[in-house]
């Protein structure tokens, strides 16, 4: 029987049934205070109250007016019933709370499936959790904050053991996961973090990567790169790329350019518009390179080259942030910054898996940053201009 199949007041009850039978909770223990209990479950009161009244009538608990709630023991029929390998009871057990070699769920919370970043992301989650006899359920929130709000409290609702979230706005506090961390439950961030506030998360170092960019296309004799990003919100992985950038370029005297830190447009895929401001500095040619923040920004600007008449890498250099090619061949496709998406998604799984079944309590805050690296494909080639001599300070 599926754990999100079962009422949530009797999941709450069984969890104190296996606190207690385990010998967790000792005679005389307290129950967490309701309130408390209302954010760790992210339940209604009533559902507290009726997982309670059903406790103490069953006699795993007593309860004293003004109080609170505590714990009573293992009641006497429940342990005759085990002594006597009672069939009947022991299905009944069974029926209400998930087997250990059942399936259970968690929650992810993505912003959308643009490219193959969330694609490899994924497989590599899934496979973790379906090692560990977990499977993954997915909502998009189509960058929404709101939507990741309300993902959130469904997920909960639903019984998820725990949650793994790629936040749509590292900027912006989503107060939803900030009662995750205040109520306990187990969640990983992915790709991004919030600022000031301690969370476990997994990510790419996002710096590293744009500077790796920016030292091959230095390399190959450009000086006019351009760094793009059409990310509908000011997100944290795109301030720390830029800033990798501008660090990159600060480090060889070279001057900054706010003409080629380009961010603040959107794209609409599906055409190429010939008026937009990203064509228009493609086609006078104002960067002979550009490195792009996503994958699909990159293959869009190929394509505007191609339309313009302008060769890859002859004319003009792309790097993008991931591999936005299906294809793993290293003699073709972009030249790009490996993020290890596949790996994130792995280590996420495991740090969440760790935090559910109470592993590693005393570790405190996991904080994985990955070591991006980049792959040389097609897109990059060495400039051809003429005046590419090195602006210095």
């Amino acid at each position: 029987m599926s754990n999100e199949r079962v009422p949530l007041y009797m999941q709450i009850q069984e969890h104190y049934k296996q606190l207690i039978t385990s010998g967790e909770l000792q005679p005389d223990d307290r129950i967490p205070p309701e309130k408390e209990l209302l954010a760790h479950f992210g339940v209604s009161r009533i559902t507290v109250a009726n997982a309670l009244s059903e406790l103490a009538k069953e006699g795993w608990i007593y309860r004293i007016p003004g109080r609170g709630s505590f714990v009573n023991g293992v009641p006497e029929a429940q342990r005759a019933a085990s002594a006597a390998g009672a069939p009947e009871q022991a299905a009944n057990l069974a029926a209400a709370a998930p087997l250990a070699h059942e399936r259970r769920m968690i929650g992810l919370v993505f912003p959308a499936l643009p490219d193959y970043f969330a694609i490899r992301l994924i497989n590599g989650l899934h496979r973790v959790m379906n090692d560990n006899n977990y499977w993954v359920s997915i909502v998009l929130t189509g960058n929404s904050i709101q939507r990741e709000k309300e993902a959130i409290r469904n997920f909960i609702q639903m019984g998820a053991q725990g949650l793994i979230i790629f936040p749509v706005d590292a900027q912006t506090y989503n107060e939803e996961i900030l009662a995750l961390k205040v109520s306990g439950f187990p969640f990983v961030l992915i790709d991004r973090f919030l600022p000031g506030v301690e969370t476990h998360f997994v990510a790419t170092d996002s710096r590293r990567g744009a500077k790796l960019a920016v030292d091959h296309l230095w390399e190959l004799g450009h000086r006019k790169i351009a760094i793009c990003s059409d990310s509908p919100l000011p997100t944290m992985t795109v301030s720390d790329r830029i800033a990798g950038y501008m660090e990159a370029l600060k480090n060889k005297n070279a001057l900054i350019d706010p003409s080629l830190i380009l961010t603040d447009f959107q794209i609409d895929y599906n055409t190429i518009d010939e008026d937009h401001p990203l064509y228009r500095h493609v086609k006078n040619q104002f960067a002979t390179a550009f490195i792009t923040l996503n994958a699909l920004l990159g293959k869009y600007i190929e394509s505007i080259a191609r339309q313009i008449g302008l060769r890859t890498p002859e004319d003009i250099s792309i790097i993008t942030f991931d591999n936005p090619d299906e294809s793993f061949d290293n003699q073709t496709g972009f030249t790009h910054v490996n993020q290890h998406e596949a790996r994130i998604g792995e280590e996420s799984g495991k740090v969440l898996i760790d935090l559910i079944e109470n592993r590693d309590r005393k570790s405190g805050y996991r904080k994985i940053v990955l070591e991006p690296e980049l792959e040389v494909r097609k897109t990059s080639g060495r400039c051809t201009e003429s005046d590419s001599e090195v602006k210095v300070k």
